[in-house]
């Protein structure tokens, strides 16, 4: 339970919050960094030129609460250039102007180098990044730039390649249970003073909660240590609390990002993979984060003509209907049905002998174009029609054993081609068994033909 007031002020008034504490708990040196060993470790690229301030422009690209930002604000400690740092989300042309002018003047009248980082670079408009980039090339600054989001997507390519790319991982628990020690046995910065009572289990939770962001930790640990009552004396952090304090689990994910493909690629694999495990986890993971959940049926749409076909006919029917069962019920009882869709694609049997022919057919038309209908399997509405020889010689199938009459039905130039080859797998091996009845009976009819 919170406490009913929670007074953020002392006797005289003085405010009691200092800054956040992911902020006050931000490393200064190198050495302090937890994580991102392959491209911080001391004899790497990244770190000589750090410690030798000998900087070029660069890309930090990795997912929230990864350094990105504290590996540039190290630089700024180091370097003896002028380091100027403002936010993509916050600024505009204006102000990019405004630094680069400023940037040309330290370097024409004291020759200082100056490095511009730029958080959230993704953000910035492909035309607000072509201004930086007759800079970035004369050398007038050196740009650093933040995202989470895939530079080859989001980032110009004229730009992209006057900077290196350093990726960095998302932080696994033994990294953040460091940072989290560190920031409870910290008394000057973190919350040594506070004698706060974390047990395990909720340890465990906060880790857990963060999903790989450090500043998603901090800032719960905080709030939940904003909210603890005493008990025996001490701060106690229950896992009830952090859960009242995150509110809810984030998920890295971004529906316009690339994290947004990269789940759905897992999807569509593990249901290709036939694995109904993973295609059940990675459906969930799109849900929970949000997803638009008619985007996955209408993947599963696709998928069960592209990966399934005719091996399971019934596939395709049974995501029409998950689809308009979710729109029938909603959230979150729909998830449901996407799941039942979901569960039965990944166990059915498997062919892309349909997506294949129909490829081959569409390439087939690109070259030999718009070939003409053969006459006797045109409609002849008219006297002149028939004339001409519309309908003439053709073979109604209905009159015939089984249905079933040799007739071409391609045009001449294309008439032996063939398109759909059916796996011997599912309902497609007796759509096999059925194309080769038929073949043999064109067989027998061409022979007799011939003895004619």
């Amino acid at each position: 339970m919170a406490p009913k007031n929670l007074n953020i002020f002392d006797d005289s008034g003085n405010i009691l919050l200092k800054k956040p504490l992911a902020d006050r708990m931000r490393p200064i040196e190198i050495d302090e960094l937890v994580g991102q060993d392959h491209i911080l470790a001391p004899d790497s690229m990244l770190r000589r030129a750090i410690e030798d301030d000998k900087i070029s422009s660069m890309i930090f690209w990795g997912p929230p609460g990864s350094g990105k930002t504290t590996i540039a604000r190290i630089i700024a400690a180091k370097t003896r250039a002028a380091f100027v740092s403002f936010s993509a989300a916050t600024s505009g042309i204006k102000e990019i102007k405004e630094v680069m002018a400023e940037a040309k003047y330290q370097r024409s009248a004291f020759g200082k180098k100056t490095i511009l980082f730029i958080d959230e670079i993704h953000r910035f408009n492909k035309a607000q990044q072509d201004a930086f980039l007759p800079y970035v090339e004369d050398g007038t600054v050196i740009l650093i730039g933040a995202t989470t989001e895939n530079p080859s997507f989001e980032i110009n390519s004229a730009l992209l390649s006057r900077l290196r790319v350093y990726v960095l991982n998302v932080l696994d628990k033994e990294d953040l249970l460091k940072i989290l020690n560190r920031a409870l046995a910290d008394e000057e910065k973190g919350l040594g003073k506070e004698d706060i009572d974390l047990p395990p289990d909720a340890k465990e939770f906060l880790i857990e909660v963060s999903d790989g962001d450090a500043r998603v930790m901090l800032n719960v640990l905080e709030v939940a240590t904003l909210l603890a009552e005493c008990v025996n004396d001490r701060k106690l952090l229950t896992t009830r609390l952090i859960e009242e304090a995150s509110q809810h689990k984030w998920l890295n994910y971004d529906r316009v990002g690339e994290e947004h493909y990269n789940i759905i690629s897992a999807f569509h694999k593990s249901l290709r993979g036939s694995d109904p495990d993973a295609a059940l986890y990675w459906l969930a993971r799109m849900l929970l984060a949000g997803e638009d959940p008619l985007f996955i049926a209408r993947r599963m749409v696709r998928f069960a003509s592209e990966d399934i076909g005719n091996t399971d006919p019934m596939a395709l029917g049974i995501t029409i209907d998950a689809m308009q069962a979710f729109n029938f019920i909603g959230m979150p009882e729909g998830n449901l049905a996407l799941a039942q869709a979901a569960v039965y694609l990944a166990t059915a049997p498997k062919s892309n002998s349909l997506y294949r022919a129909y490829g081959l057919v569409e390439e087939e038309i690109k070259k030999t174009g718009s070939l003409p209908v053969p006459l006797h399997i045109r409609n002849a509405p008219t006297r002149l029609m028939a004339d001409l020889g519309y309908g003439a010689g053709y073979k109604y199938a209905h009159d015939y054993k089984d249905a079933y009459i040799k007739q071409d039905y391609l045009p001449d130039k294309v008439t032996r081609r063939k398109f759909y080859f059916p796996s011997n797998r599912g309902f497609e091996s007796e759509i096999r068994r059925r194309m080769k009845v038929w073949t043999a009976a064109n067989v027998k009819e061409g022979k007799e033909e011939e003895h004619d």
